[in-house]
């Protein structure tokens, strides 16, 4: 998660203990052929890149938040609203029931996922592999400062998706330790194996009138598509739920920001929401898209182009440092 997502989460006292929040300082990213890109959180002066946070406490964060908050009540079953907003993820029964289309392109990859306990500390570091092959390997740090154990996310060719899978632990895990050159030393597994397609998204409509309203001003009753229901990108940058709190920041912030006399479901707002947040995407998307069209192909004279130009952005400069802000959720330089 960025520092954008942390001031949000900060916002709604939604954010987690140290220890279910590893800062990354660094991350380093590994090419196929040598090339290799180093981000640093104190060329920023930020005090990190990102955090890895833990799914359950996160939840339970916002579980206390939602408890204590007066004017938020928890509900079974839908409910007439002026607005609702669709947090269902990707495959959104919502969003079909509206008739939008999601606009999907696959990349032809599976992402398995799980937990590793190292040998070595991990150092805060965060590591990525493009290998020959076309996969991504990613080791997260976990546990915080002091910790040894990385959350994994394997984006691999669907063929091979159902052999790893099915080995056994020590074949799995043998395999990772020789993609990451022991970096981190011996692994050791230390949770199930998880996976899912990998894909490309975009619904074509972010927003609309319910189903059987009048669309007046009066009595309006409109929906908003937010997260993965209104898109996905490749998991090689870990932008997925930066993105989906992204537009839960937009969507508040344009709320809060109308006058008086219009309703949370005017239409108007809501369009002015989705223009701002595809203007925000496109730019996110088509890079996890490009960098995953580019290390997905085995040819030899691409391998020897993808590395070439990772040592070149690695001495960009200006550029690299505006690509780092980007991703961490700052929008011009900041001293922390």
């Amino acid at each position: 998660m960025n520092i954008a997502s942390r001031e949000l989460l900060e916002s709604v006292r939604s954010w987690p203990d140290p220890e279910h929040a590893t800062a990354v300082l660094q991350m380093q990213v590994h090419g196929d052929q040598g090339g290799s890109v180093t981000f640093d959180a104190s060329r920023q002066h930020a005090d990190a890149m990102a955090w890895i946070v833990d799914v359950p406490a996160l939840e339970r964060r916002l579980a206390d938040a939602t408890r204590f908050q007066p004017l938020v009540d928890v509900v079974s079953a839908p409910v007439s609203a002026p607005l609702t907003v669709v947090c269902e993820g990707r495959a959104s029964k919502s969003r079909a029931e509206f008739g939008v289309e999601f606009d999907v392109t696959p990349y032809g990859q599976t992402a398995i996922a799980t937990r590793l306990r190292s040998e070595r500390p991990h150092s805060q570091i965060a590591r990525q592999w493009f290998s020959p092959d076309g996969s991504i390997l990613a080791f997260l740090p976990l546990e915080g400062e002091q910790g040894n154990s990385v959350a994994v996310v394997w984006s691999i060719p669907h063929d091979q998706a159902g052999e790893w899978l099915a080995a056994d632990d020590a074949a799995f895990v043998q395999k990772l330790e020789e993609i990451s050159d022991l970096s981190l030393g011996t692994l050791e597994l230390m949770g199930p194996r998880a996976s899912w397609s990998l894909q490309q998204a975009q619904a074509q409509r972010w927003c609309g009138v319910m189903p059987g309203g009048s669309g007046t001003q009066e009595s309006v009753q409109s929906w908003a598509l937010a997260g993965d229901a209104a898109h996905a990108v490749h998991p090689l940058a870990g932008q997925g739920l930066n993105l989906g709190l992204g537009d839960i920041s937009a969507l508040a912030r344009i709320l809060k920001e109308r006058p008086s006399w219009r309703s949370v479901g005017d239409p108007r707002l809501l369009r002015q929401y989705e223009r701002e947040r595809k203007s925000a995407l496109l730019p996110m998307g088509m890079t996890m898209d490009a960098l995953q069209q580019l290390f997905a192909r085995q040819e030899s004279p691409l391998q020897a182009l993808r590395n070439w130009g990772m040592r070149g952005f690695e001495m960009s400069g200006p550029f690299k440092e505006w690509v780092a802000r980007q991703a961490m959720g700052l929008q011009s330089p900041t001293k922390r």
